[in-house]
Formats: structure tokens, sequence, C-alpha cells
């Protein structure tokens, strides 16, 4: 500051740096969405919510519960960007496109968006049945906001996007659910939005137009075009987007690279997500976090006794896995052999090759379940089995049994770096439950000198007669 003071020209310098710095990222904003919250009420009766437009009240309380689909959520979408919003059901995915998209209102905050929306949401929405194919491409269009000479400029687009032939000419009543998507589909993605929003729409039709579509998304992000992408797809997620959000019960959890929200996301679904410090109220709310709060204290008093067998996977592996359990049992070793029986971390294709790992048990488990898991570098979840679909093991075991488990298989991938994860898990009262996971706990080079088209080599035999 004193520096400032004594030299104004560089003070005055910095400070138009600084402003212009502000200026740049404010303009490189596409959606900015600040401590939004969408509350519902939630009624027992149909006369209840009469009641209430009328301001009555049950004994001077409210006639309805509060549920709170969004709570004080905040999100910043840069332009180019594309990012992916995963969760579980009932977490706000698709209530916060809509407020984005204007489809909602939301109870408190602000939504700010600069740049022209198409929002892949529920796709028909604003079809007439009874119109045919072209009349509601110029129905949607114009609902839109583009006029007809615009929609005419890119009827054919359309037209061959959606690919149903003269259809087009009928009534959308006379339409497959097939045929009626995959117009749909063809109106919102072909009207060059600057922002697209989608919901769960890239799976729609037969194969070969989901094939369509996801060339389409990837023409999109080639653009520089800025995306908002929900769904349960993880790999797509992994593979198309450059930063994922990760909602649980309208709360906002986290943003970053999709492998470490993926990560995040696949504690949450197993109930074993610590619980944050300061969160807000509907996490304190959760049982399932809350246990896994507990569990999580109970797991790092036994972590004192593990620190040998610790130091050893950190040897051998990735010191940053993710690692978590409910302390049930503990994987203590893990390593890959090649055909020659030799410990190693590169394996050459089209030969055999055996994931080793060791399991300790700290109390009696009914049916444990040993897996594996192979993931490129995109975090993509490539292949893997467990012990119950190989029919492997079905038996129970005594706490401090130790179990040494193979799994020997031969070399398909294609060459490349890939990333194991192993699992301990099981049945408790029919409740899925996790014992112990390392995720990307092993680095794998597969060496090959022919690499084919996709993930693995189908091991073809040509023949030219």
């Amino acid at each position: 500051m004193k520096f400032m003071q004594e030299h104004p020209a560089y003070a005055v310098d910095r400070g138009m740096q600084v402003l212009t710095e502000r200026i740049y990222m404010e303009k490189d904003v596409a959606i900015q969405v600040t401590n939004l919250t969408k509350m519902y009420k939630l009624y027992n009766k149909n006369t209840d919510r009469l009641k209430d437009a009328l301001g009555f009240k049950r004994n001077g309380k409210k006639i309805y519960k509060e549920h709170l689909a969004l709570n004080n959520v905040n999100l910043t979408i840069h332009k180019g960007e594309t990012v992916g919003i995963i969760g579980t059901n009932g977490s706000g995915k698709s209530t916060i496109l809509k407020i984005i998209t204007g489809v909602l209102s939301p109870t408190s905050g602000t939504v700010e968006v600069d740049g022209h929306i198409s929002a892949l949401l529920e796709l028909g929405a604003g079809f007439n049945m009874e119109y045919n194919g072209i009349d509601n491409i110029y129905l949607n269009g114009m609902m839109i906001g583009f006029t007809e000479e615009e929609i005419n400029k890119r009827l054919d687009a359309i037209l061959d996007f959606a690919d149903i032939g003269d259809y087009v000419y009928q009534p959308c009543k006379t339409y497959s659910s097939g045929m009626f998507v995959r117009l749909a589909f063809a109106v919102a993605i072909n009207i060059d939005p600057e922002i697209l929003i989608v919901d769960e729409a890239l799976s729609v039709g037969d194969v070969f137009f989901q094939a369509k579509c996801y060339r389409k998304f990837e023409e999109f992000k080639e653009q520089g075009k800025t995306i908002l992408f929900v769904s349960h797809d993880l790999s797509s997620i992994s593979k198309y987007c450059d930063r994922a959000v990760l909602l649980n019960q309208g709360v906002f959890l986290g943003e970053g690279t999709p492998k470490e929200m993926i990560d995040i996301y696949k504690q949450v679904l197993v109930g074993q997500y610590p619980l944050p410090e300061n969160n807000f109220q509907s996490l304190l709310d959760d049982e399932d976090i809350r246990n896994a709060a507990e569990a999580d204290v109970n797991r790092s008093e036994d972590k004192v006794k593990d620190d040998k067998s610790k130091d050893d996977k950190e040897a051998e592996g990735n010191p940053n896995l993710l690692e978590y359990g409910d302390g049930s049992a503990t994987i203590t070793e893990f390593y890959v052999t090649d055909d020659k029986g030799k410990k190693t971390t590169a394996i050459m294709k089209d030969t055999e090759f055996t994931i080793h790992m060791q399991v300790k048990f700290n109390r009696d488990v009914a049916a444990p379940i040993f897996a594996f898991t192979f993931k490129n570098i995109l975090g993509i979840e490539i292949t893997g089995t467990n012990s119950m679909v190989e029919k492997a093991f079905l038996d129970s075991v005594k706490k401090d049994e130790v179990k040494e488990i193979t799994f020997k298989q031969k070399m398909t991938l294609q060459g490349g770096e890939y990333l194991i994860s192993f699992g301990v898990t099981g049945f408790e009262k029919e409740n899925f439950t996790v014992y112990h996971r390392l995720y990307d706990a092993l680095n794998i080079s597969v060496v090959s000198d022919k690499n084919t088209v996709g993930y693995y080599d189908m091991g073809s035999v040509v023949t030219v007669k």
C-alpha cells in the first residue's frame, strides 16, 4: 500500500489492470447462479392447498410442509465450458436447469444468463399433437424466438437430423414415441444456440440416433459453445465435461474435475460421504450422511493399527487414492502379476495377467463380495467384475480371517494408461454395504504394438480371398 502511495502512476496502472481483469471475467460468464433457493409446499390433500391459497391456517400453524428442492446454491458457468451436474434422484438437478431456462421461478436468489439458450429438458414440450411435424417445427421455433425466415434456413438440417421421412407431413399424434423424440430433439439441437442445456436427453431413440446425438454434442464442444449437462451416465460426464458439480438433496456439495466429483458421488450413493463442517441443516438432517460421519470417526481410530499396511500400499500404488468403507474389512495388499508370475505395472497386450488382493476381516461377514474395476485416465469405467458375478465365492468369513483373492484374465484393452480400483462389499439385511474401497489404487500400463478402434481389441482374424 505504501509503495502505491509513493508511486501513483503504478497504482493507476495496477488499478486499471485489476478493473480490466474483473470486467473480462464478468463478460466471460455465461450463467451466474447466486444464492438460489427453491421451496415447494407439500400438502396432505387438495383441500389444504385451497385453504392455504385463501390464507387459512391449522391451529395457527402452516397447513403444508416445506421441501427445499434447492438450498442456497451458487454456481458460475463460464463461456465455452462444458459443465456436468450429478447427484442422486431428488438432488435438485432438473430444478436448477428449469430455473435457469425460465420454466420455473426461484423462491429466492438470482440467475443471470448471457447468451441465447436452447434447452433439451422435456422433449416435445410445446408441440401440438394435432399438427404435423412441419407445423410443429415452425411453432416450436417461433416459441424459442426465431423468425420464419430463420427457421426456413434451418429446416433442411432439422429434417435430415430427425430422419423420419414422409411422416413429417403427418399429425404428431400418429408418431411412435421414437419418431416423436427424434423430431423434438432435431428441432432443439439445430437452432444454433450459444448455450445448450441438456437434461438426460442424449439417450433418446435407437442406438444409431443416440450416436448421432453424441456427435452433435461433440460438434458443439468443438465450436466453443457453453454446455450445461445433467446425466446419470457417469461415463458421459467424464468424457464430455470440463468440470462437474455435485448436488445432494438440494445442497451444493462441491465442484471440481469430473473424476473428483464422481468419486465423491459414489461415496454419497452408499451413505459414506463424511459430514462437512458448517453445512446446511438439510445435511444435518440426513440420517445416511450423519451415520457415515460417525463411521468415519470409527475408521480413523482403526487407522493407527493399519499404518504398516498403508505404508506398503503407498509404496506400490497411488499415495493419493480415495479410500472409504465402514471398517468391516480392510484391503491390506494389492498388486498385479504378468504371465510369468512376476509383479509388474506394465502388461503386454494379448497376454495373461493376474490381479491380486488380500483382505483382512474385522468382524464376521455373511457373504463378502470382492471386486476390481479398470478406468481410463478420464475416469471412465472400462471393465471390471466381482466374485458374486463370477460365482467364485459365496461363503461367510469370521473375524480376523484373511483371504487371498486373484482374478486371472487376458489383457485385451488397447495400449495406454489405466487405473485399477479394488473393493470389498456385501449385503447387510438386503442393504448394499461398502466394507472397504480403494479407488484408483494402482496404475497399469498396457503395452501394445497394435491398437484398434475403441477401448478393447476383439481379436479379429481377417481373411481376404
